[in-house]
């Protein structure tokens, strides 16, 4: 398990929970096991069964994909099988340990049969079907065969509570990575939502503004064909006319439509980054004002704005985005890299756009975070 901050900072959230729920089982299982080896040193058998159940309790967490996030089957299989056997071997050779034991040697063997039910309760059982069932007909052998201590039946309830409480442990640490995975992805779902419907937004106003007079076109354009047909030549010069006109005519309401679409706000695209970026999971700060961004320079401002905005939410797992506004550039950075950043049409055309007003795109990726860098021509 690879936690290095470099590797840390580019996780998404969930992925950093679940690496944190991963290492927080493996290190209390490890920490009782050297516990326990520390104090049996002189039981060696005792100390075998403890050490063993350990081990394939490790191996048990290990094999889960709810915790490691692979997709290993085959692997994930073999581990499970190995640790069963780790468990059942254990178990039964600390039973027979109590039944061969005399004397003081008698406690600590009971100790070690009880050790290895709470640690498969912890790692094993919480991922079967019939979960509870299974503790409890273990928990009811392992009381009836090693018997409870000063021959008092209560005695034995403290470790079967303990068993029964590591067992809920666990499936509360699964319940809450369902939680997280399914909040996330219900995060993003929004984000790709209302990026969806600007588009169909478009695309309706494109249809319904320009697509009655296409329409129209392709009628009068077939009614001067057959006119042409008949031999009237004047009535079909007269239709081709109104054609033209029309054409011209919904040219410009496409145009009309595409300003309105294209002449963006940098005030409105800044207030919609942060809304979208918000449904994201993603904080946007902004320092400087648009107001500090050369007037004639707006629309390009907004439009970087507006593809950045969009390249988080595809492209990153940002938590946390920062936008700076100048007068003689702006930055867009966020700290959600999850792979190498290549060159995108969208970052192509960004360029070219901003070429044409004397403006410059550079972009970069280091420890996790991506820049979207402008510098432009004031003078």
């Amino acid at each position: 398990m690879n936690l290095t901050p470099g590797r840390w900072s580019r996780l998404s959230e969930p992925a950093k929970y679940r690496a944190y729920t991963r290492a927080t089982l493996l290190g209390v299982v490890t920490m009782v096991g050297v516990l326990a080896a520390a104090n049996l040193r002189e039981h060696a058998g005792v100390l075998a069964v403890m050490l063993t159940a350990t081990v394939s309790a490790l191996m048990a967490f290990e094999a889960r994909p709810e915790l490691t996030g692979r997709d290993q089957p085959r692997l994930d299989t073999w581990l499970t099988g190995v640790a069963t056997v780790g468990f059942i071997g254990s178990w039964l050779a600390g039973l027979v340990a109590v039944r061969s034991s005399t004397g003081d040697a008698v406690a600590f063997a009971r100790g070690g049969a009880w050790f290895v039910v709470v640690l498969a309760a912890a790692a094993l059982l919480p991922f079967m079907a019939r979960r509870w069932e299974a503790l409890a007909a273990i928990a009811l052998i392992t009381a009836i065969v090693s018997g409870a201590p000063d021959d008092r039946l209560v005695n034995v309830l403290p470790p079967a509570l303990v068993a029964v409480f590591c067992c809920g442990t666990t499936r509360a640490s699964l319940w809450a990575l369902r939680i997280v995975d399914d909040l996330d992805e219900a995060r993003r779902t929004q984000a790709e939502l209302e990026v969806a419907e600007e588009r169909l937004r478009f695309a309706r106003d494109l249809h319904d503004v320009v697509g009655r007079g296409f329409s129209t076109i392709a009628v009068k354009s077939e009614l001067a064909s057959r006119l042409v047909r008949a031999g009237a030549s004047d009535r079909a010069a007269t239709e081709m006319d109104e054609v033209k006109a029309l054409a011209v005519s919904s040219m410009e309401e496409m145009r009309s439509l595409v300003r309105g679409y294209r002449g963006i706000d940098l005030t409105g695209e800044v207030a919609g980054a942060r809304s979208l970026l918000a449904a994201a999971g993603c904080d946007l700060i902004v320092t400087g004002r648009p107001e500090d961004v050369p007037e004639r320079l707006h629309e390009a401002a907004a439009w970087v704005v507006r593809e950045g905005t969009t390249n988080i939410v595809r492209h990153s797992s940002a938590t946390t985005a920062t936008l700076d506004l100048g007068s003689s550039g702006m930055k867009l950075t966020n700290n959600g890299v999850t792979a190498p950043v290549g060159t995108q049409s969208g970052l192509r055309g960004l360029s070219e756009r901003l070429a044409a007003v004397g403006g410059v795109v550079t972009t970069g990726s280091a420890d996790g975070a991506f820049t979207l860098d402008v510098h432009w021509e004031t003078t």
